[in-house]
């Protein structure tokens, strides 16, 4: 688990208030950032290269390869950022019980079926 003090407790002392990295403001894709923008340079090249090919005329097959290439790059990145949500931001959730884990499966539920929709 990504969450690097989970066994640490609130100054109230009640073991229930876990401060985990979330609390902190420190988000499941935090260690992986600059591969992230890295694959996401890649892929906004991938676009610019769409569009250089449009303004070119290039055949619209080879088009729609690229059109295809570029989706499934956004969607390798959308299911590894979706991973490090479910290991981080939910597994966080899920120390502190409650409420907040149903709210947390819910938002990650609701994420998935925007990706399964696109």
């Amino acid at each position: 688990m990504t969450t690097t003090e989970a066994d640490e407790t609130a100054s109230s002392g009640d073991a229930h208030e876990v401060v985990t990295d979330h609390d902190r403001g420190i988000h499941g894709y935090h260690q992986q950032k600059d591969e992230h923008l890295k694959r996401l340079r890649r892929i906004e090249g991938q676009i610019r290269g769409l569009q250089r090919m449009v303004d070119e005329d290039v055949y619209c097959i080879d088009i729609l390869t690229q059109v295809s290439a570029s989706t499934k790059a956004l969607q390798s990145f959308a299911l590894q950022l979706l991973e490090e949500h479910l290991r981080h931001c939910v597994a966080d959730a899920a120390l502190k019980g409650g409420d907040e884990i149903d709210a947390k499966v819910e938002e990650a539920t609701k994420a998935i079926g925007r990706l399964l929709r696109t």
